[in-house]
């Protein structure tokens, strides 16, 4: 969670200026209102996932609203965020969806995790959601599924890619894999081996796993570290047991990298791990201070604002909702038909608000993922921790 202790009274309130125009703000007076739901994970060591979903929504909510609200077709929306906390339980996010359902909400995002993702897809597809999951089951996205669409980049699109870089950019030969025993991270693991296999890297370490409330790992990872890896990979992490994995290596004497797919928390790898974090990768989000705009700029004042703090991973989290209203703004009979925004996915294009690139666009991918178009383009910011802040590695993209 990168921190921003000042901000300066012009950057808070220009925030509300760079949105008014993709608002299109109209009078709030004479506004309909536009729920859009959120079912993820916003309580336990996985918390900083959802959290940040959620509070990127309510940022643009209130930034939208405070500019009149969003203009669709010929109607102008106030929106509102209705959120339910899914504990990182399946049974749990299905009881979520079933809210959205009851609700009349036909957009929403989340889950975070894969079973909760994959457990809401009959009440989504019964009850005429379209989803916006930050989990990776590749059955969510292919046909005949056509109700979910990816929020972020997933493992086994970032993972051949930092395996890649490493390999290039700092000798790895050797990987190690550990994983709680989760289907989530496990899932997560296997498809990280499968890759680095793939790019001729030895696998030295595969098997071992962990429970997700461990807080001593040094049993754990005491016969990997023996193993001498080049790069350690701790599989779809938590954020909370990131910095414990990190010191109980790090106190053993490992001397290699470290690295995970998941997006991490840097305020929470200061407090648990302090330096001894320095160095490790993960995956970002998606903006740096090279490509970010000055409406992104302005998006992490207001959220700074409203929270006191910002964790990175909202660069990410923050495309969703706008991907949902833009895609309505292109066929605003989609509002309470979700076969008309499936209809749209194909085609449809926007300007990347986000990016300083003039010629950046909001669209759909997926094709060599999915065989069709059900994920969101993000920019792949993969990144290394150093002394309380996240440092940007590189940046990639997926199609």
């Amino acid at each position: 969670m990168t921190m921003i202790s000042k901000l300066s009274r012009r950057t808070v309130l220009g925030a509300a200026a760079a949105f008014a125009l993709v608002a299109g703000a109209g009078n709030a007076l004479a506004a309909d209102e536009l729920k859009i739901g959120f079912v993820g994970v916003t309580s336990g060591p996985a918390a900083a996932w959802g959290t940040s979903n959620v509070r990127s929504m309510q940022t643009l909510e209130a930034i939208y609203n405070a500019a009149g609200g969003v203009k669709i077709g010929d109607k102008t929306y106030m929106i509102k965020v209705i959120t339910f906390d899914d504990q990182k339980d399946p049974k749990r996010a299905v009881e979520g969806m079933e809210k959205m359902a009851q609700e009349g909400i036909h957009y929403v995002v989340g889950p975070n995790v894969d079973d909760g993702a994959a457990a809401v897809r009959p009440v989504a597809e019964k009850n005429n959601i379209i989803y916006f999951p930050y989990a990776f089951p590749k059955e969510l996205y292919t046909a005949p599924a056509s109700n979910a669409v990816l929020g972020m980049i997933a493992n086994y699109q970032s993972g051949p890619a930092i395996y890649k870089y490493l390999m290039e950019n700092k000798g790895v030969k050797k990987v190690a894999f550990v994983a709680a025993n989760e289907s989530d991270p496990l899932s997560q693991r296997d498809s990280g081996v499968a890759a680095a296999k793939a790019l001729g890297l030895e696998v030295v370490a595969d098997k071992d796993t962990y429970q997700n409330d461990t807080r001593d790992f040094t049993p754990v990872l005491t016969p990997i570290v023996a193993l001498k890896p080049d790069l350690l990979v701790l599989s779809g992490v938590a954020p909370a047991n990131a910095p414990l994995l990190i010191r109980a290596a790090r106190e053993l004497g490992y001397e290699g990298l470290i690295s995970t797919e998941t997006a991490q928390d840097a305020k929470v790898l200061a407090e648990g791990a302090g330096d001894l974090a320095n160095g490790f990768i993960s995956v970002g989000g998606a903006s740096t201070p090279e490509i970010a705009s000055d409406q992104m700029k302005a998006f992490v004042a207001k959220y700074t604002e409203m929270f006191g703090e910002y964790n990175d991973e909202s660069n990410t989290k923050v495309y969703a909702l706008d991907y949902i209203l833009e895609t309505l703004k292109a066929n605003p009979a989609a509002i309470d038909n979700v076969d008309e925004f499936k209809k749209t996915i194909d085609t449809f294009e926007a300007k990347n608000p986000y990016l300083k690139d003039e010629n950046a666009k909001l669209k759909y991918v997926g094709s060599t993922s999915f065989g069709q178009k059900r994920q969101l383009a993000v920019p792949m910011v993969v990144n290394e921790y150093k002394d309380g802040a996240f440092q940007t590695l590189f940046v990639g993209t997926v199609d």
